[in-house]
């Protein structure tokens, strides 16, 4: 069942709790297809991968088009799909901003939230972040790429090897290239919203990941704690070795800390 680039929904697959996955700032839904063979082997899920607004397949929002738009948008998107059933949600920084909003929007129909590389805090300056290091480097690998490339790798990569970048060139850089910059300047004038979700005080009770890179300088690993009150089963996983593309850094540490999420949302979907 694909329905590209109406509603944006790029790909749904697999059967049972309906699992909302929310891409980042200036990418896809491309980049969360890295977990897609994770996620299908725990049995649990029906993956619905969206594009916001303005990234990849979908069509940018008339008008305003800043964060708050988009946070509507994307509560009428979860409508749409899921009804009043029960859902859960995986957020890739921007998305796991908005993935901490739904679950106030939606409150007890939320079954769980996991978060990679999650934001807190939308000012750059509000964050803590460590200072930005790259651990592996290959000069001749960058050599070899076409220069825009290599630039947009060179941002974000901390373990420069093959490997990372062939993960790098599947998930995250096609949703790079596809993005309207004309939609990502106007989001970036209205980049907020009215209150944050670590500003509420509300407490959400479902299994509550967040996976942190130990290298990210985009969003960092530390505030993330400050959410803790709000998620009393909130567990925080900072990932040794790894940056702002945690999954993408590395998998196998994120393929166990997801799967064992999974199962917590299955038990707790039933409880």
């Amino acid at each position: 069942m694909n329905q590209h680039h109406i509603d944006g929904v790029q790909k749904v697959a697999g059967h049972g709790i309906p699992l909302v996955l929310v891409h980042g700032h200036g990418v896809d839904h491309r980049i969360l297809l890295a977990l897609d063979e994770v996620l299908a082997a725990t049995g649990i899920f029906q993956r619905i991968y969206v594009d916001l607004p303005g990234m990849g397949g979908t069509a940018a929002l008339d008008g305003a088009a800043g964060l708050p738009e988009i946070a509507d948008w994307l509560q009428q998107l979860i409508r749409r799909q899921c009804g009043d059933r029960p859902f859960a949600m995986i957020g890739n920084s921007l998305g796991s901003l908005l993935a901490q909003e739904m679950g106030d929007r939606f409150g007890a129909q939320v079954m769980g939230i996991a978060m990679l590389a999650p934001l807190v805090y939308l000012a750059h300056s509000q964050r803590t972040v460590p200072p930005r290091e790259i651990l592996l480097q290959d000069p001749e690998l960058l050599a070899g790429l076409p220069a825009q490339d290599a630039d947009h790798y060179k941002q974000m990569s901390v373990l420069q090897t093959v490997e990372n970048w062939q993960r790098f060139r599947t998930h995250a850089l096609p949703g790079i290239r596809a993005v309207n910059l004309r939609s990502l300047a106007k989001l970036s004038k209205r980049y907020f919203l009215d209150e944050l979700p670590v500003e509420r005080t509300g407490q959400l009770r479902c299994p509550v990941l967040m996976l942190c890179g130990k290298h990210d300088h985009v969003t960092g690993f530390a505030d993330p704690r400050r959410l803790a009150a709000r998620y009393p089963s909130a567990e925080i996983v900072v990932v040794p070795a790894a940056g702002h593309n945690v999954h993408l850094d590395q998998p196998d540490i994120v393929a166990e800390e997801i799967t064992g999420w999974a199962k917590a949302v299955s038990a707790f979907a039933v409880s």
